[in-house]
């Protein structure tokens, strides 16, 4: 089982929880064919996605404005009992709890290597890395497309009167 509970913005206090027991995929966004629905400006229509891969867990970004754990915008991470992440810099946060036997299991793949473990040296060049650029505050924002699903919203719940 997984549970996600959105917490309170200032006092970190459950809001709202979500209880899972035999998904697969699991996701979180501003569109409505998501299983968790969370309505703010900030967050994308498909923000992230926890995925099972047998008795663990994984968490993929999606969202334009970034996920956030530890104030670091991560792209892929597996998922631990209590993590919290931020959907974009000032949007909800997520607490992810799991059952503790599926804990314990994702932990001990997370361990540290034990002390007797020897060290594998590659040749220069053997190995390579790619960066994720991240989008400078001021080249963040809202989409066309995201300013425009807003614009319909709003002319669907609110009529030229109310303004």
């Amino acid at each position: 089982m997984i549970k996600l509970t959105l917490l309170h913005p200032l006092q970190s206090i459950p809001v709202r929880s979500w209880s899972f027991e035999d998904e697969q995929v699991i996701r979180i966004g501003r569109a409505t064919e998501n299983q968790v629905v969370l309505f703010s400006a900030v967050v994308s229509r498909r923000h992230i996605e926890l995925r099972r891969t047998g008795l663990t867990w994984e968490l993929i970004n999606l969202g334009a404005n970034g996920t956030y754990l530890d104030g670091k915008p991560i792209a892929k991470v597996p998922v631990v009992d209590g993590l919290i992440v931020h959907l974009a810099h000032s949007g909800p946060t997520i607490q992810i709890n799991l059952d503790p036997n599926q804990s314990s299991a994702q932990l001990a793949k997370i361990r540290v290597k034990p002390p007797d473990a020897q060290a594998i040296h590659a040749p220069p060049g053997a190995a390579q890395s790619s960066t994720i650029p991240v989008p400078d505050q001021k080249e963040t924002g809202t989409s066309r497309e995201e300013e425009e699903l807003t614009e319909a919203e709003n002319r669907l719940y609110y009529s030229p009167e109310d303004y």
